[in-house]
């Protein structure tokens, strides 16, 4: 039996333990609650894991300005201004090609159309960032005043199974790879249906030359 002293003793313990364990489960509890406001306010992360950028991310550029998501491209359909606002002639050779190319299994993406200056101009910000020179930028991406996505001739196609095809088969409907670094990247051109596209420039540096 045990002492008046030890039961003494071991309910002192007990209260101890109580209140380090009581004092516990308080920090863990305000731990979630602080881990769970910051989650309700963090930036919901790009479905590309920020591969490209964000270029909304000012809150100036929108959809009315062409831009279109990061990892959700339109459809050569769709009346979003980046293909509503495209050229004409160059829109329905696009959506005549992509009607073909349907019936065989293949569908064509969207992702750069029409661009307002002030998109094209960040864009062209973003990739001196990234390429760290404007000459190097200068590559991929052309000014708003020579771009032709700000004057609705050039369009940005995907996946890789739509520029297979187009390889083959875009010529057909007036649709041509121009620069030999973009893949992506189509134009019009009519007399391509019957005397097939034209030489293709290097990039847009010896466009503009």
């Amino acid at each position: 039996m045990h002492s008046r002293s030890a039961r003494t003793r071991d309910r002192r313990l007990a209260a101890v333990v109580a209140t380090v364990v009581t004092a516990l489960v308080a920090l863990v509890f305000a731990a979630l609650q602080a881990l769970s406001a910051v989650s309700a306010v963090a930036p919901a992360k790009s479905p590309r894991g920020g591969e490209s950028v964000n270029a909304a991310a000012d809150g100036r550029i929108d959809a009315a300005d062409g831009y279109i998501t990061s990892g959700h491209p339109l459809t050569v359909f769709d009346d979003a201004p980046a293909v509503a606002n495209l050229d004409p002639q160059l829109r329905d050779a696009l959506r005549a090609a992509a009607t073909d190319a349907a019936q065989q299994g293949i569908e064509f993406e969207v992702n750069g159309g029409w661009r307002s200056a002030e998109l094209q101009q960040k864009l062209l910000r973003d990739a001196e960032a990234k390429y760290g020179s404007a000459e190097e930028a200068a590559r991929w991406v052309a000014t708003a005043e020579t771009s032709e996505h700000v004057t609705g001739d050039a369009v940005d196609i995907g996946p890789w199974k739509a520029l297979d095809w187009l390889v083959a088969h875009g010529a057909g409907y007036g649709l041509c790879q121009v620069y030999g670094n973009e893949a992506w990247h189509y134009e019009f051109r009519p007399e391509a249906s019957s005397a097939g596209c034209p030489s293709m420039y290097r990039d847009p540096t010896e466009r503009d030359q």
